[in-house]
């Protein structure tokens, strides 16, 4: 089988290796480990290869680059008008010769993909939908499209949708799905973590505006101020640094707030075992992994209620769920606190709801699909 992908992840080469983000390569290395010949249309760039990333494991891959393109700004958005045609050809050239056509969206390669996969009605289908599948949800107008499209069976033919949760009034090619970090094999004993002498937060993901590490930062900071020990660690990277360790420089927050950067999964688990939260105030989510993964070591998710992030935490009986109102937020945690024998409750239960979601579980699934 030849196995297309077309993804808008960027990617770097070293010698003949291509490699990307570790936790889509990750899963990516799962489905190619049932082809033959892997097909990958994705932008191709200058990268550093770091702890963050990880390279394909197949023997035969075929890589055509395109360039990456945003609509954010005036002059992306001429670039991209003139690239999109470039990128139509190569999403187009894949496709022909692939067996099965794997979409990553949403994205905005992910959306030239969707109006280009309409050309072939015959081929086998999956998309991904990584993001909020939500359509009551406000979100960018190639977001909507996609969704509109994927869901549009008499345009996208011969294609199972992955979605995150459970929609009503969804297409019959929607197929609610999952994803997952760990095997049967991690899920070793947890050990009940005490509120004493200190009770330990972690955020983990990229520094951005729509990930809000700053709420997470300032919701410690207000605990602190009720006279909760509690530290918070952040695990990431990105565009927001500068203005986070202004922040913190500032308000004299360093002996309780921590950036560690870029990090590997293994020193990420570790932080997760000796946890007891893990904050995640992002505007837009589609399955967060850092909260299925916080979960599965019993480090509580405090998140906000986007996508089926309240479905994963059984609305507030295996995590909390933010208002994103400050001090109503920062009263909730410290209620739970102060009640340690419901946050025990609250952290038995979110284990044994993310350990169903194993990678032996996600990886017979993808068999499944592609088999299908």
């Amino acid at each position: 089988m030849v196995f297309a992908i077309i993804t808008h992840v960027p990617h770097g080469q070293t010698d003949s290796q291509y490699f990307a983000y570790s936790p889509y390569v990750r899963e990516m290395n799962i489905w190619t480990k049932f082809v033959d010949e892997v097909i990958i249309v994705a932008p191709l760039e200058a990268l550093n290869q770091s702890a963050i990333h990880l390279a394909y494991d197949h023997s035969k891959i075929h890589f055509f680059a395109i360039p990456a393109i945003d609509l954010l700004r005036f002059k992306a958005i001429v670039k991209a008008v003139f690239a999109t045609p470039k990128i139509a050809f190569q999403v187009y050239k894949a496709m022909k010769q692939a067996d099965h056509i794997h979409l990553r969206c949403p994205g905005n390669i992910g959306l030239i993909a969707c109006f280009v996969q309409i050309l072939f009605p015959k081929k086998i289908k999956t998309a991904k939908y990584a993001g909020n599948w939500d359509f009551n949800s406000k979100q960018p107008w190639s977001y909507r499209w996609q969704r509109w499209l994927l869901s549009n069976t008499f345009l996208t033919k011969n294609m199972q949708v992955l979605v995150y949760g459970e929609w009503e009034k969804s297409t019959k090619n929607i197929k609610p799905f999952f994803t997952a970090s760990y095997r049967e094999i991690d899920k070793i004993a947890v050990e009940a973590r005490s509120f004493n002498p200190e009770i330990s937060a972690l955020f983990v993901g990229t520094f951005t505006s729509g990930k809000r590490p700053l709420y997470a930062i300032q919701l410690i900071e207000a605990l602190r101020e009720k006279g909760i020990s509690i530290t918070l660690s952040l695990y990431g990277h990105g565009g927001e640094l500068e203005h986070l360790e202004q922040y913190i420089h500032k308000n004299k927050l360093n002996d309780f707030i921590f950036i560690k950067g870029n990090q590997t999964q293994e020193v990420v688990k570790q932080a997760y075992q000796k946890s007891h939260f893990v904050v995640l105030p992002s505007v837009s989510e589609g399955w967060p992994k850092v909260v299925a993964e916080g979960m599965f070591w019993g480090c509580l998710p405090i998140a906000t209620k986007v996508s089926c992030v309240p479905n994963m935490l059984g609305f507030g009986q295996r995590g909390e769920l933010l208002s994103m109102v400050l001090n109503e937020d920062v009263t909730m945690i410290f209620d739970l606190i102060q009640n340690p024998p419901l946050y025990f409750d609250k952290v038995q239960k979110s284990i044994l709801w993310s350990r169903k979601y194993t990678l032996d579980l996600f990886e017979n699934e993808i068999k499944a699909l592609l088999n299908s």
